[in-house]
């Protein structure tokens, strides 16, 4: 059907090569122009300067070419870009919410993922989201990106052609742990691809639930709050989760210190509000709330978990 790992491919490296061929030609004749003027008029050769007349005829040619160059190459750029915005009706749509410093993908029966899967040979739009500051969804082997914005509607979409795995980036610098947003687009046939949805949101089986936090574990993992918070005691982003439930911390609140004690409540309120009370050295605005994308229960459960993370060392 086309060339390529996406329906893309073919457009943006013919542009590209178009584009890449003209500036080398003029790059390689410019220079060989040049040299030739050092040899023929330095002052050995030419030690009396002489006043050379305008040329209206020289003066025409060497406007007129390069519009019609500067023309072909925007064609050549707009017809690779063009097919870009126009997605096609069947897609099979993906919510994408980028946020400091992972990637969420919500398939349309409510599965949510951290990586991206998709069927080979089917087109899919990409609903674009960020829930914090901007980003940019970058898939080179595609060769595609796109800007992610708050607070504004952003897509696009694609026909991955050849089953594997590739790279996703963000393209956008977003913060400390920028470096660290990055996951995978996976192509598989359509058949694997129809089992994996059907099989609905990853759950523990029945012994792994039986463990004490296990679910909260699965949440945290599933929220990427391990990208700003460790649990072995080491400092990131925002603190350890690693002995913090029960133990006493300087916030600061309104501007003003105060020493509270981690509990329920401080926690719910963390998540919930991240900047009423911030840790004192950490910065404020790092976290972005999660109201509404967790539930009461998310929190006890991810409450769970804290508490069984034992006394930092």
């Amino acid at each position: 059907m086309f060339t390529g790992n996406s329906n893309f491919v073919s457009g943006v490296d013919s542009a590209f090569v178009f584009i890449i061929g003209i500036s080398t030609f003029f790059l390689v004749g410019i220079t060989a122009v040049i040299i030739y003027f050092i040899y023929k008029y330095n002052s050995k050769r030419h030690p009396v300067a002489e006043e050379i007349e305008g040329s209206t005829r020289l003066e025409i040619i060497w406007t007129i070419i390069p519009t019609i160059l500067v023309i072909m190459m925007f064609y050549v750029g707009w017809h690779a870009y063009a097919p870009e915005r126009i997605i096609p009706k069947e897609a099979m749509k993906v919510k994408v919410t980028a946020q400091e410093w992972s990637w969420r993908f919500q398939y349309e029966n409510g599965k949510i993922a951290d990586t991206l899967y998709v069927p080979a040979n089917k087109s899919v739009a990409l609903e674009l989201n960020s829930v914090d500051v901007i980003h940019s969804l970058y898939i080179p082997a595609f060769r595609l990106k796109e800007d992610v914005v708050p607070g504004r509607e952003k897509s696009m979409w694609f026909i991955a052609a050849n089953v594997g795995t590739y790279d996703l980036f963000c393209a956008e610098y977003c913060g400390l742990r920028h470096s660290y947003m990055l996951t995978a687009v996976k192509v598989v046939a359509p058949d694997q691809f129809n089992a994996w949805l059907a099989a609905g949101p990853v759950k523990l089986d029945s012994a792994a639930a039986a463990v004490p936090g296990a679910q909260g574990k699965l949440i945290i993992q599933s929220k990427a709050c391990i990208a700003c918070h460790t649990m072995d005691g080491t400092k990131l982003v925002g603190p350890s989760f690693k002995g913090i439930y029960g133990h006493k911390v300087i916030v600061e609140t309104n501007g003003k210190e105060r020493e509270i004690t981690v509990d329920d409540e401080y926690i719910k309120r963390s998540i919930l509000d991240p900047t009423a009370d911030v840790v004192k050295g950490y910065l404020k605005g790092q976290m972005v709330s999660y109201k509404g994308q967790l539930s009461d229960e998310d929190i006890k459960q991810i409450i769970e978990y804290i508490k069984t993370l034992g006394a930092e060392k």
